[in-house]
C-alpha cells in the first residue's frame, strides 16, 4: 500500500516542522474584502464634463508604462523540505500587494487610480484620469494565487493539478468569509425567489441511503431551516447568481482558466452527511467558510476512472476501499482534489459546516477537442480523396467481425494496411483552429458575465451616458470618434468564429444562471475581421479607432459603435459629452 505522504500533498501554513532558526511566525495573506472601486456617480459626471475641453486638444494622452516582463530563471530541482521552507518564507513575506486589486477596499490605493482637482479653483479645471490598465487573465491568476495561498500556482500546476489532492490549513477562519456565510444564505432565502431543484436541494445520507427531499415551489426559510434542524443538508446549486462576491470570484478566475468556473455551496448540520461517496467530472476546490467537516478522499479505483469525463454513481463503503487522505477542514482551509477522486464529507459532533466548491474544467480535455476535430477531418478527407469514396472489398465480411476476430490471414493483414493508409489521410485534414474555436464558443455560452468596477463603468456603455431626465430630455450624450482609443473589456470576452458567416460570440450578456439565455453573437462582414483581430491581438493595450485594420472610416466607426453598444469594449478615457443644442 502506498504511503499517504507520497500519494498526496498536505500543506499546513501553521506547521512547526520547518520553521527557520529565527522562528519567524508564518503569516497568511489577510482575508480580502471583495468590493468594487466606488468613486461615486456625481464625480463621474463631473469627470465627463471636465474632460470635454481637454480631450479635444489631446488625441493621444499619457503613455502607459508597461511593466517589464522578467525572464524566468531556470529553476533548480528542490527537495520537498526545501519547497516547504520556501513556501513558509513567501507566506511570511507576503504583503498587501499579494492581494488581488479587485479584492481591496475602496480608496485603498485611490491616488494610484484617480486624481481630481476641484473645478472651482481659479485655474482652468483639470482632471487626470488614469486609464484602466489591468489584464483580466493576470487578474484571474492573482485571484487563484489568493485562493490557494501560500501554495504557489507554479508548484500547484507542476505537482498537484490533475495528479493528487492538496490540503491547505491556515488557522485563519475569516479567510473565505467574505464569499459566503449562513446569514447571507438566510438573507438570500428571504429576499430572492429561490426555487427547489433549480436553486436549492435538500439532501440526506442515512443508513447508506442518499435521498433528496425537495418540495415544490419557492424555498422559504421556515421550511428550509426545519429540514436543516432535522439533519438534512442544504445544497445551493448556483449561489453566484445571488451572492455578488462569489460572482466576482468566479468571473475573474474564468479569465485565467478560459473555462467556465462555477460554484455550489453546502450547508450541513452537526453530525450528519448529505451525500454518498462519489467522484465528479470537475476539478474541485473546497473553500471552508464556516465550521468543520471531516473528509475522506479515495484514489480512482482503476485507470478508466482517472480523469473521468462523467460523474460517478453513488458508491457504498465496500466499493471504494481505504481512504488515501483523511482530514478535518476548519474555517479558512482549502481542499483540492482532481476529477475521478472519490470523496465523502461528514460533520463532526457539535459543529456545522458551510463550504463552497469552486469547479472548473468540465468537458475541457483533449478528448473533447478531438471529438470536434475528427468528424470534421473525416468529412474534408472524404471530399478530397476518392479512395475514401470507393466501395468496400467484397470479402471484408469474411475477414473481420466477432467470428473472425481471432483469425489472422494474409488477406486480413492486406485489408488492415489499406484501412490504416486511408486513416492517415484523415489526420492530414485535422481542423485544429476551427475545433479550438468551437471549444471557445462553448466557453462563451457557459461563462459568467463580467463584474465591472465603477471606473470601468465610467468608460463603457454601462456608465452615466445618454440619460433621460424630466420632460423627455436626454443629456450626457456621447459619441465615439476616429481618435477615440479603445480596447476589449476582458481578454476572452469575444471569440471570432468562421461558420456560415463570420460571427463574434460573446458572454457579456449571459445570465448569472447557467445557460439562462441564448448565446449572443454579432455577424460581421468578412472584410471587417482584420479590425477585430487588431483589438484581440493588441489587448491589453488601447488602439485608436482610426488604426483598426479596415480601409473605410465608416466601417471603423461602425465596428467600434457595435462593440461599444454591447458592452464589449472600453475607452481609454470617459467620452466627452456632445453639445446639448
Amino acid at each position: 500500500m502506498d504511503s499517504s505522504v507520497s500519494a498526496f500533498a498536505v500543506y499546513n501554513a501553521s506547521s512547526n516542522q520547518h520553521k527557520k532558526k529565527k522562528n519567524k511566525k508564518v503569516k497568511t495573506v489577510p482575508p480580502p474584502k471583495i468590493v468594487s472601486n466606488d468613486v461615486g456617480d456625481n464625480l463621474m459626471k463631473e469627470l465627463g464634463s471636465k474632460l470635454k475641453s481637454k480631450q479635444s486638444k489631446k488625441k493621444e494622452s499619457k503613455n502607459i508604462v508597461k511593466k517589464k516582463l522578467h525572464k524566468k530563471k531556470k529553476s533548480k530541482k528542490k527537495s520537498p523540505s526545501r519547497i516547504e521552507k520556501d513556501r513558509k518564507r513567501k507566506s511570511s513575506e507576503s504583503t498587501d500587494e499579494d492581494v488581488p486589486q479587485i479584492f481591496k477596499t475602496p480608496f485603498q490605493k485611490q491616488n494610484e487610480v484617480l486624481q481630481y482637482d476641484n473645478p472651482s479653483s481659479e485655474s482652468e479645471g483639470s482632471c487626470d484620469f488614469t486609464p484602466v490598465q489591468t489584464d483580466s487573465s493576470e487578474e484571474g491568476l492573482k485571484v487563484f494565487k489568493w485562493m490557494i495561498s501560500p501554495f504557489s500556482p507554479e508548484d500547484f500546476f507542476n505537482q498537484i493539478w490533475e495528479k493528487r489532492p492538496l490540503h491547505i490549513s491556515r488557522e485563519n477562519p475569516k479567510y473565505y468569509n467574505e464569499l459566503i456565510s449562513t446569514p447571507k444564505i438566510d438573507s438570500m432565502l428571504r429576499n430572492e425567489n429561490i426555487q427547489y431543484t433549480k436553486n436549492i436541494d435538500i439532501t440526506s445520507y442515512v443508513d447508506k441511503k442518499r435521498e433528496t427531499h425537495n418540495p415544490e415551489g419557492r424555498a422559504h426559510p421556515h421550511i428550509v431551516w426545519d429540514f436543516y434542524l432535522n439533519g438534512c443538508s442544504i445544497r445551493l446549486l448556483n449561489p453566484q447568481t445571488y451572492m455578488s462576491k462569489l460572482h466576482l470570484l468566479n468571473a475573474t478566475l474564468q479569465e485565467f482558466f478560459h473555462s467556465f468556473v462555477g460554484a455550489n455551496a453546502y450547508l450541513t448540520p452537526p453530525d450528519s452527511q448529505g451525500f454518498a461517496p462519489h467522484y465528479d467530472d470537475i476539478e474541485a476546490f473546497i473553500l471552508q467558510a464556516e465550521g468543520k467537516k471531516h473528509w475522506r478522499i479515495y484514489k480512482p479505483r482503476d485507470d478508466l476512472e482517472v480523469l473521468p469525463r462523467t460523474s460517478s454513481i453513488n458508491f457504498t463503503e465496500e466499493n471504494i476501499g481505504q481512504p488515501l487522505l483523511e482530514v478535518t477542514l476548519e474555517a479558512g482551509d482549502m481542499l483540492y482534489f482532481p476529477r475521478g477522486y472519490i470523496h465523502q464529507g461528514v460533520t463532526i459532533d457539535g459543529e456545522h459546516s458551510l463550504h463552497v466548491t469552486v469547479s472548473m474544467y468540465q468537458k475541457h480535455a483533449w478528448a473533447d477537442l478531438f471529438e470536434k476535430m475528427i468528424p470534421a477531418a473525416l468529412q474534408m478527407a472524404i471530399n478530397e480523396n476518392v479512395e475514401l469514396r470507393k466501395g468496400l472489398p467484397f470479402d471484408i465480411f469474411e475477414n473481420f467481425g466477432l467470428v473472425h476476430s481471432d483469425v489472422n490471414t494474409p488477406r486480413k493483414t492486406e485489408i488492415e494496411e489499406v484501412i490504416k493508409k486511408l486513416f492517415n489521410k484523415i489526420q492530414d485534414h485535422l481542423p485544429i483552429d476551427e475545433a479550438v474555436d468551437q471549444i471557445s464558443k462553448k466557453f462563451q455560452q457557459d461563462a459568467l458575465p463580467p463584474v465591472l468596477t465603477d471606473l470601468e463603468k465610467a468608460v463603457t456603455v454601462y456608465g452615466d451616458t445618454d440619460v433621460m431626465v424630466e420632460n423627455g430630455k436626454v443629456i450626457n450624450r456621447v459619441e465615439i470618434g476616429l481618435d477615440t482609443r479603445i480596447r476589449l473589456l476582458r481578454k476572452n470576452i469575444i471569440r471570432m468564429v468562421s461558420e456560415e458567416s463570420v460571427r463574434l460570440y460573446y458572454y457579456a450578456e449571459n445570465s448569472l444562471e447557467y445557460h439562462g439565455n441564448e448565446l449572443s453573437f454579432l455577424e460581421i462582414e468578412e472584410d471587417m475581421a482584420p479590425a477585430i483581430e487588431t483589438l484581440i491581438n493588441a489587448y491589453p493595450e488601447y488602439v485608436s479607432v482610426e488604426n483598426l485594420d479596415t480601409p473605410h472610416d465608416t466601417d471603423k466607426l461602425q465596428i467600434a459603435d457595435g462593440l461599444w453598444s454591447r458592452g464589449l469594449i472600453m475607452t481609454e478615457y470617459p467620452l466627452e459629452n456632445l453639445d446639448d443644442d
